[in-house]
């Protein structure tokens, strides 16, 4: 497969979009702080640590033509010191409001992390619900009905929380999630998440 050059503009314009959102909300998190809803909350308990995230998010749905966008929530607790739990929720929307496609998803799995100084990496494996919504069958006479369907998914995902200072933390993550229930052969959404932690 031979890359073509005119592809060139459409790719910069797609991964320039995100490149630019995640930028400015590192940018706008860290002038503005608890103003915005990217905040977090960590906690020693008996030696153990747990941390609250908020994060916005980028997803390729497996459905339909657009990037979904909207804002998810994470919560971590390490029960060792390279082992421990998250649990986490998405919710994404279609920005064009025309078909209104959603996809909400609420998971929870263990995770492995690594540490390097302020860096820690992490892989993760997920189980959980999630839940489409998308626009009726144009087939059908009228608008008909919109489904609004629940499906047990699994994923797969891997990031890195960079602890800037003490109480400030970045975070990347990409995780892939299987929705096999799905007609007729399952989906497959991709989901990038970016937060800023105070």
């Amino acid at each position: 497969m031979k890359f073509k050059l005119s592809r060139c503009p459409i790719i910069w314009h797609r991964l320039g979009g995100v490149a630019l959102l995640a930028l400015s909300v590192v940018v706008a998190t860290l002038s503005f702080g608890t103003l915005l809803f990217a905040q977090a909350k960590t906690h020693r308990v008996e030696g153990r640590r747990f941390a609250s995230w908020g994060l916005i998010n980028l997803a390729g749905p497996d459905y339909g033509h657009n990037t979904l966008r909207g804002f998810g929530a994470y919560a971590t607790f390490d029960l060792r010191y390279h082992w421990g739990v998250e649990a986490s929720f998405h919710q994404l929307n279609d920005p064009d409001g025309k078909e209104n496609i959603y996809e909400r998803t609420y998971e929870i799995g263990p995770r492995y992390v690594l540490h390097f100084g302020p860096l820690a990496p992490y892989a993760k494996l997920m189980v959980g619900r999630g839940v489409i919504q998308f626009p009726p069958d144009p087939r059908h006479s009228g608008d008909g009905p919109v489904a609004n369907l629940a499906y047990t998914i699994w994923g797969g995902g891997f990031g890195a929380d960079y602890h800037l200072t003490s109480s400030v933390n970045l975070r990347a993550d990409y995780e892939l999630q299987q929705w096999h229930s799905f007609p007729p052969n399952g989906l497959t959404p991709r989901v990038l998440s970016f937060g800023v932690s105070l």
